[in-house]
């Protein structure tokens, strides 16, 4: 009866949990058994048992969004992000370690020497020089009075002390990453001291691949020794089949006969404009001026011989189906050299902070510049060194150089382009008033305008029906035998294939940008062999689960194509040191029906032996060896080696080594990035990123 009681009293309370976890299920069953786990649900991944919040994550992806936009695609975000902690709590860890603490202070400092505070005339003196009071009162102001923007100052801010953390902690470590001199003498001497050798070699190439068995437990047995090379993330391997949604001639030829039903109509229309609109073009009225090359050239040689008000067409352009219409015929030059003394006033773009004139003020002046320029030309450019705001070529007088119809703005174009050689006028565009003179124009030509009806050849209803169809007939064949390439390949589809695909992927090759299939493949409960039908934009995908590799070794399947040839390698190795026994090159060769071969002048640096290439580890035991001694079964890159070395050329000692000091010094402190990911292998990251991003 006691327990009973305490039930009852507790009775809300279970209702409640009860019903948190019942609508967790429903959201994502898997989650149920995690909900009781508060490190799972509120864990993003921990550095050395130091936690990475959720919310802490989520703070950072918001603030790395509204940073770089809605261009970067989400995981990718997700991945940056991640990236970005890492980093900032490893070095806040290694400066805690070593007792070094990034203050307010030095977060103070490093902002208020920022150009673009100093040079700020909103916390400038009277003199002119920054004043650090004025920058406290702003950010003081602007904390209490505008959350949004002092958001931004905490954040870049927080910017600044995760800097100062990298560059203080990469200072420390380089400012210990030094050389001395033996070192640069040693190194002078390593790729200088020149050697002369004479070997006997036995390629690997000489023993037939087809002789060499090598076992999966061998490979299996290599990976664990090797552990380190061989250790791989969680990834997914599928197969797909694609039914693309694509018109057909049929589709194509209704479409055709609609678009021709309405030439009359629109050879009749006295606005073009409405004409479009009211049949639902889909493209709408151009008005620029098109030269023949940027005209179709299905119907350029027609539309360039025709009069205005000519219609031409139906013809296909860019998955368009298309009718033309002429509505103006001219003749403009290809390009313009012109000059222009740019006049702004508040409100136009780009307008730079210090432009206190109104629209109606800088029209005046540049109509009284205009007067002065008419009755003297020459001054054109002394004035536009004084009064134009384009100080990208101010100081040549003006002078734009020579441009192309497209390049301009529409007002600014069409004024160079219909005007004359020796032209001036002013022009108004978004970015002011523009006093212009027309400096020379070449290669004129004729040139048209056309209204285009324009209507996208889709796929009708029918097609799309037939190809899901399609989709669904090879999913239940697939589902009835289990046998997704006996079924591909019997009804002659193209099957791809997407190769190692990772938990947090966004992208599957060949696909683009297909989340659902990433999370469908890692999903727990999807195994390999599994199949389902994706419905894309634009068609309908098969994909079929053929392998499924979890975190910590690469299979012995995955691996065979790397470690087999080292593994015949290694045998061959066996099989041809037995070879290479002896106290005589000459007698060794002969035995082996090859040639004594010489190596003249090697170096460390250049360990190239003519005639057989690049091989380091014979080089690296020549400069070892001893002099006139036999050396046999010395296992290289491309083969098997005996050797001589016969002479070694010790290279002239130098006053002093400094030279080579400074650049084993420079090279060690320019390495500071393999420091970081030295430290952050070393370190117990756990990620579980996958868990919180629909992977379960």
């Amino acid at each position: 009866m006691a327990v009973l009681s305490k039930i009852r009293e507790r009775s809300m309370f279970l209702i409640i949990i009860i019903g948190l976890a019942l609508f967790a299920f429903v959201l994502d069953p898997s989650t149920l058994g995690d909900f009781f786990n508060s490190n799972k649900i509120n864990e993003v991944g921990q550095i050395n048992g130091e936690s990475i919040t959720r919310q802490e994550f989520i703070q950072e992806l918001e603030s790395y969004k509204q940073q770089v936009g809605n261009s970067v695609p989400e995981m990718q975000a997700v991945n940056t992000v991640w990236e970005n902690i890492l980093r900032k709590k490893i070095y806040q860890n290694q400066l805690n370690e070593a007792g070094i603490t990034i203050g307010e202070s030095d977060v103070w400092n490093e902002l208020i020497a920022i150009p673009f505070v100093q040079n700020n005339p909103e916390y400038q003196n009277e003199a002119g020089l920054f004043d650090e009071q004025k920058f406290k009162q702003f950010l003081a102001d602007t904390k209490e009075n505008n959350k949004e923007l002092w958001a931004q100052w905490s954040s870049y801010m927080g910017q600044i002390r995760d800097n100062l953390s990298t560059t203080t902690y990469n200072n420390l470590i380089t400012a210990g990453l030094g050389a001395s001199l033996k070192e640069g003498e040693s190194e002078y001497l390593y790729e200088n001291t020149k050697l002369n050798a004479e070997f006997v070699y036995l390629p690997y190439t000489s023993i037939s691949d087809s002789l060499v068995k090598i076992k999966k437990s061998e490979v299996e047995s290599y990976i664990k020794k090797h552990e380190d090379d061989y250790k791989v993330d969680a990834s997914r391997d599928i197969n797909y089949v694609t039914f693309e949604i694509l018109p057909t001639v049929e589709d194509e030829n209704v479409l055709k006969a609609e678009v021709s039903s309405l030439i009359e109509d629109f050879k009749l229309a006295t606005n073009d404009n409405l004409f479009l609109s009211e049949n639902e073009s889909d493209s709408n009225l151009d008005v620029s001026f098109l030269y023949k090359n940027q005209v179709s050239q299905e119907v350029a040689d027609s539309i360039f011989l025709g009069s205005k008000g000519k219609v031409v067409g139906p013809y296909t352009e860019n998955e368009f189906l298309k009718v033309s219409k002429i509505t103006e015929i001219s003749r403009i030059p290809d390009s313009v050299k012109a000059s222009h003394i740019l006049i702004p006033f508040i409100g136009a773009q780009r307008v730079a902070p210090e432009v206190t004139r109104t629209e109606e003020s800088a029209k005046k002046l540049a109509d009284s510049i205009l007067q002065v320029v008419k009755g003297k030309s020459d001054k054109f450019a002394i004035l536009a060194k004084e009064f134009s705001s384009d100080k990208s070529n101010s100081d040549k007088g003006g002078d734009l150089d020579w441009f192309t119809y497209t390049r301009m703005t529409t007002e600014f174009r069409d004024y160079t382009f219909t005007g004359k050689k020796g032209d001036l006028g002013v022009v108004k565009t978004a970015f002011g008033f523009h006093v212009i003179k027309i400096d020379d124009q070449k290669n004129i030509q004729n040139v048209v305008k056309l209204a285009t009806f324009s209507r996208k050849i889709i796929p009708s209803e029918a097609t799309e029906n037939s190809i899901f169809r399609n989709a669904e007939e090879f999913s239940l064949a697939v589902s009835k035998d289990n046998k997704f390439m006996d079924v591909a390949n019997k009804k002659k589809f193209t099957v791809k294939p997407a190769i190692g695909i990772k938990a947090l992927d966004e992208n599957v090759p060949g696909l683009g940008n297909q989340r659902q299939i990433v999370t469908w493949a890692f999903n727990k409960e999807t195994k390999a062999g599994d199949f389902k039908r994706f419905d894309l934009e634009g068609l309908h995908v098969v994909v079929y689960l053929t392998a499924s590799q979890e975190k910590g070794l690469m299979s012995a399947d995955k691996a065979i194509n790397s470690v087999r040839p080292i593994l015949v390698n290694e045998k061959k190795a066996e099989i041809l040191a037995k070879k290479l026994q002896g106290s005589n090159l000459q007698s060794i060769a002969k035995s082996n029906n090859t040639n004594v071969k010489a190596a003249e002048g090697v170096t460390l640096k250049s360990p190239t032996l003519s005639g057989v290439g690049v091989e380091p580890k014979i080089v690296g035991a020549m400069y070892n060896a001893q002099q006139n001694k036999i050396y046999n079964s010395i296992v290289g890159d491309r083969g098997v080696y005996a050797f001589k070395m016969t002479k070694k050329e010790i290279p002239v000692a130098l006053p002093n080594y400094e030279i080579n000091r400074k650049r084993i010094s420079d090279t060690r402190k320019n390495s500071t990035y393999k420091m970081y990911e030295a430290i952050k292998k070393a370190l117990d990251i756990e990620d579980n990123r996958a868990n919180v991003y629909s992977v379960n």
